[in-house]
């Protein structure tokens, strides 16, 4: 059985994951509107990554005899000045996400829930990967400030990017 506490955060967590699934979503419109079909692809994978991340939670919270209970979603921004602040985004937002998901293990660790921080565990291995591919991307804009011709081919290798379900098992 989990603890009121631990439900109501992870709770929190179910929203703020599918707020960026939201967030993600609102970012493939902008680069859909620039003919950035790469960049777009990219933002679409993202966007899927997140609603899979919710739905772990969703189903830890169940198998854990708690209750899923969702809340409203807030609207994500809708416009940027460029690609590059797009990604500078994304990667301020993961390390906010990353800042969650510590407290949830802080959280799970003071309630002595021994199974929600196991199960959080997968979630800290991803938030690095996350944190990573996101500020790749912005060190890869910065570079090519000046290469207009740069644009064209990131545009490319980031349509090349596929959505991959994580494995059943670690979380």
């Amino acid at each position: 059985m989990i603890s009121e506490k631990m439900e109501e955060a992870l709770n929190g967590q179910v929203n703020a994951e599918l707020y960026s699934a939201y967030l993600y979503l609102s970012m493939e419109s902008y680069f859909k509107s620039l003919n950035l079909n790469g960049f777009a692809g990219w933002m679409r994978v993202q966007t899927q990554e997140e609603v899979i991340h919710a739905m772990k939670i969703y189903d830890f919270i169940n198998e854990r005899g708690g209750r899923v209970i969702l809340k409203a979603i807030e609207g994500p921004p809708t416009e940027w000045d460029s690609p590059l602040a797009v990604f500078e985004a994304v990667y301020v937002h993961e390390q906010k996400v990353t800042g969650l998901i510590n407290d949830l293990v802080d959280l799970a660790i003071k309630e002595k829930d021994h199974a929600t921080n196991t199960f959080l565990q997968w979630f800290v291995n991803e938030q690095v990967e996350e944190e990573s591919s996101a500020d790749e991307v912005v060190q890869q804009l910065k570079m090519m400030e000046n290469a207009p011709g740069g644009m064209f081919m990131l545009d490319r290798e980031l349509g090349q990017r596929v959505f991959t379900p994580p494995a059943a098992e670690g979380g």
